[in-house]
């Protein structure tokens, strides 16, 4: 087992932080999926508005490669299909049946686990709709189902803000989990467990795998800086990975023979009404998790995912496919008055030349800006904060001159995409986003 402890990065302080009781959300009237929000998929519809589907029923699959399909998270009626501008699939809204029914499917025979060959899983995780959860570095798109990749990242805890905590939802699933593991263990010969936060969970799972436990501020859980900072060699590059709770839902899937549903997922942020964890179901609407809204006043905005790489949502849309929390914090579009002689004793910040330097205690962050966008200085601050070593500014500027090489020797294809340089930047440039859009670009062009 290795020890790990990045140096580079930021933890803010941010409240809202959810406790670790778990509550179970009452089943909800309807259920969506947000195709839009699932990295480079070119979605085919199967069902139009009117059809009976059951609980893992195909609603999409994937143009590029047919075999991968998207099920139902529910059993019920379609409702309604949402199109966006160039009719981009935004939502399918299934309204349930009191008693909703399951597609079933067949699994091996305990006897016959150990002799099914790999060609024979895949084709059940892809058969199953379980296939979607193993995702390719540096890209972050789907895996290819006929590749084997150099290894497979388990990435067993996520310290963004705020994701789910492992000790949660590894209770009383510890089966399951090993079950999902096994099963990765047949797609690929190395498997790895990068365990990030609680210590307590070591000696529970070591000794089962190859372990790796991470420490340090964030990023420290995202698998792309993980990966650059245990890599051997320019053939790791292409490694999957999976969330543990995700490997937890492949276990139960080989258990049951059904499309697993349950989640676990977590509700923070200053403005949420309760933070916790909360045992719920795929395609929640975000009205549920949310308690029906934020109790205060000020304008929330609903963040689906961890408040840095997340996406914005509403209180009608839903819960995405990768996303396990949502976090409610307050929109910040509004006018500062005297903001320039404020000595910024409330105002979160990587920078110390404000007075929350001095501040321990976790501040309410909110979604403005606070100042304009400014041309890059070159201070420097995205390169010391950036945890892959890789120099923004420069990869930024590369771009913005159509200079593509000169970006992809700077490291863009390192690039993690965990938002800190653009929290850091002093002249509010969005970084990440630049370095996303040209990362995804390149991926589409070589593709």
């Amino acid at each position: 087992m290795n020890a790990i402890h990045l140096k580079k990065g930021f933890s803010p302080r941010i409240a809202g932080t959810p406790g670790r009781r778990l509550q179970k959300l009452e089943k909800p009237r309807h259920v969506g999926m947000v195709p839009k929000q699932i990295p480079f998929i070119k979605p085919r519809l199967l069902v139009k508005e009117g059809d009976a589907v059951r609980i893992g029923t195909p609603l999409f699959e994937d143009k590029r490669n047919p075999r991968i399909r998207f099920l139902s998270p529910g059993g019920g009626t379609v409702t309604r299909i949402a199109f966006g501008p160039r009719r981009v699939i935004e939502a399918v809204v299934i309204t349930l049946d009191d008693e909703e029914f399951s597609e079933s499917f067949d699994k091996p025979a305990t006897d016959q686990l150990a002799t099914a060959s790999r060609a024979e899983w895949v084709d059940l995780l892809l058969a199953g709709g379980m296939w979607p959860f193993l995702r390719s570095l540096p890209f972050m798109d789907l895996a290819d189902p006929d590749f084997i990749p150099p290894a497979i990242i388990v990435r067993l805890g996520d310290d963004e803000p705020f994701a789910p905590d492992p000790v949660v939802y590894l209770e009383g699933r510890e089966d399951d989990f090993s079950s999902g593991m096994d099963l990765l263990g047949r797609l690929c010969e190395r498997v790895i467990l990068n365990l990030t936060g609680d210590d307590s969970l070591k000696s529970q799972l070591s000794g089962q795998m190859e372990m790796r436990c991470f420490s340090g501020p964030y990023p420290s859980g995202n698998p792309a800086v993980q990966l650059y900072r245990t890599k051997k060699g320019a053939d790791e590059n292409r490694a999957w990975f999976i969330d543990g709770q995700a490997v937890i839902l492949l276990g139960q899937f080989l258990r049951t023979g059904r499309y697993p549903l349950e989640r676990i997922v977590t509700v923070g942020g200053s403005l949420a009404p309760e933070a916790g964890h909360l045992l719920a179901r795929a395609g929640v609407p975000l009205r549920m998790l949310a308690g029906g809204g934020p109790l205060k006043k000020t304008a929330a905005r609903y963040i689906v995912g961890g408040l840095f790489t997340g996406f914005s949502g509403s209180e009608d849309s839903y819960l995405g496919f990768y996303q396990n929390a949502l976090n409610l914090i307050d929109d910040g579009d509004r006018e500062e008055p005297f903001a320039f002689i404020r000595p910024g004793a409330d105002k979160p910040s990587y920078s110390t030349a404000f007075l929350s330097a001095l501040r321990k205690k976790p501040f309410p962050m909110d979604c403005s800006q606070h100042g304009e966008q400014r041309a890059c200085v070159n201070c420097g601050t995205c390169a010391r904060i950036c945890p892959v070593d890789i120099l923004p500014q420069f990869t930024m500027k590369c771009l913005v001159a159509d200079e593509v090489e000169e970006a992809l020797a700077h490291g863009l294809l390192d690039c993690a995409e965990c938002g800190l340089c653009t929290y850091a930047c002093p002249s509010k440039i969005e970084l990440c986003e630049v370095l996303r859009s040209a990362k995804a670009q390149y991926y589409k062009e070589i593709a």
